[in-house]
């Protein structure tokens, strides 16, 4: 097992495929993009099946969601989904996505074995996604979205992340919006993952000010810790239900005592936490001829050394070097 001297049990494995995207969203990179890492770097398909093979016979790992950058621009990731899903046991498998692609790829991507998706959208108004993004895509957002569920890839979950003075009083539209749609909706405060280590806490857009702001037009009644596990989201259900609303409160209210996750990077290194400042090289395992059982002990080595938290309640807390975008959501 993936353990650390914490006593947490990693089975959640996200797995970055790229760190390129084709939106620029203000939180998390500039205008102008990021330099991309250079093909030589990535993991090659093989690669990642074979990492992700052994997370999951050899480390107990039940579930892989791919993440990015935006994880559509890889071009093997339907056989990538494919070979995965052939693994015995077999994962679950989700995907966090801009949606921009899912027109084109969601019945592919059902066909080949993943389970659902979770997309982003942080607004309802095609100039508010404009100016966010910087990129005039909300129409193919949106169509993605209605192309998973058609395929089949549900509950759709969508992930909101609000903004001052930008789509800071959208929270109530985009719920009602997304329980007439059927999708499952999820408030993430914004973290400090942005490029431009922009982030500032005096200012931000809390759970507190997400749930008030909800709670003028719904009424939530919150699950409780059974319900919730070790995921992420503190859930309400929504006017008694069966509707649900989730938010993330990275920042607020962290969650690191049940976290369950260990991230790989498109680059193939092991990183504890989203907010760790160390990483562990598992590509230079894989590409000096280790077996699998030397790349397991060096990813168990890896978990063992997991902090307490991500140390975002410390007034010393310092941004990692990576970016969102490069680490994998």
């Amino acid at each position: 097992m993936l353990i650390d001297t914490y006593g947490r049990v990693a089975t959640d494995l996200r797995v970055s495929l790229t760190d390129r995207c084709n939106l620029r969203c203000t939180y998390c990179m500039p205008e102008e993009g990021l330099q991309w890492l250079a093909k030589p770097d990535l993991l090659t398909d093989d690669e990642i099946v074979r990492l992700i093979r052994i997370a999951v016979t050899d480390l107990g790992v039940t579930e892989v969601r791919f993440t990015g950058g935006e994880p559509l621009l890889r071009p093997g990731l339907v056989g990538i989904v494919e070979r995965v899903a052939a693994l015995d046991p077999r994962p679950q498998m989700s995907l966090t996505t801009n949606g921009i692609g899912l027109k084109r790829t969601a019945q592919a991507l059902k066909a080949a074995g993943l389970d659902r998706v979770n997309v982003s959208l942080d607004t309802l108004r095609p100039d508010v996604f404009k100016t966010l993004t910087r990129r005039d895509r909300h129409k193919d957002v949106i169509e993605g979205m209605a192309a998973a569920r058609d395929a089949g890839l549900t509950p759709v979950k969508v992930n909101a992340v609000l903004m001052p003075g930008l789509n800071d009083d959208e929270a109530p539209d985009l719920l009602a919006w997304a329980v007439e749609q059927g999708y499952e909706l999820r408030f993430i405060e914004q973290m400090p993952l942005d490029a431009q280590h922009g982030w500032k806490r005096d200012g931000m857009i809390t759970a507190g000010d997400i749930l008030a702001s909800l709670r003028t037009r719904f009424t939530l009644t919150e699950e409780g810790a059974a319900e919730r596990g070790s995921a992420p989201a503190e859930r309400w259900t929504v006017d008694g239900g069966p509707a649900t609303v989730g938010v993330i409160a990275s920042v607020t209210r962290p969650f690191c005592r049940a976290c369950d996750r260990t991230r790989l990077t498109a680059d193939g290194q092991v990183r504890t936490c989203l907010f760790a400042t160390e990483e562990s090289d598992l590509r230079g395992a894989l590409r000096s001829g280790a077996p699998d059982a030397d790349v397991a002990e060096l990813w168990k080595k890896a978990m063992w050394g997991k902090k307490a938290g991500s140390g975002l309640d410390d007034p010393s807390f310092l941004q990692p070097d990576r970016p969102m975008s490069a680490i994998g959501g």
